[in-house]
């Protein structure tokens, strides 16, 4: 019979020592090691828009006379609100308030600014007509 002879086996200790430093490599290279990491954005900053009451409803009479046209009462801002202009009769032609002009509201300059929509308001100096107002932050 022949003699059987075993391969002479390194302690168990030694044999776990590459196969360990091995799969925390592996571990590292795919995720299995994470980090935390957090990212803190700016919150989104809230735009107050200081819309235009709705219109306040005037009774306009009859005009003086002939010649004589309805100016419409229109809101205008006054530095810190909005105003009620009230409506005139007045001896000039006066077409009708054209379509309102969106425009587009930029980045407020500070937290505690708010927009004031673009609007149209009567001249009533240099002759009348309507003048558009632009938007803009307060």
């Amino acid at each position: 019979m022949p003699s059987t002879t075993r391969p002479t086996q390194r302690p168990l200790p030694q044999l776990w020592k590459p196969a360990l430093v091995a799969l925390v490599a592996a571990c590292s290279l795919t995720g299995c090691v994470t980090e935390r990491v957090v990212v803190r954005e700016p919150a989104p900053q809230r735009q107050v828009v200081r819309a235009m009451p709705a219109p306040v409803h005037e009774d306009r009479g009859t005009a003086p006379g002939y010649g004589w046209n309805w100016v419409p009462g229109h809101w205008r801002w006054a530095g810190n609100d909005w105003l009620w202009v009230h409506g005139k009769w007045l001896q000039q032609p006066v077409p009708p308030m054209p379509p309102v002009i969106v425009e587009q509201i930029t980045v407020a300059p500070a937290p505690h600014a708010y927009w004031v929509p673009g609007h149209w308001v009567w001249r009533y100096d240099a002759g009348g007509g309507w003048m558009w107002v632009r938007g803009g932050w307060h």
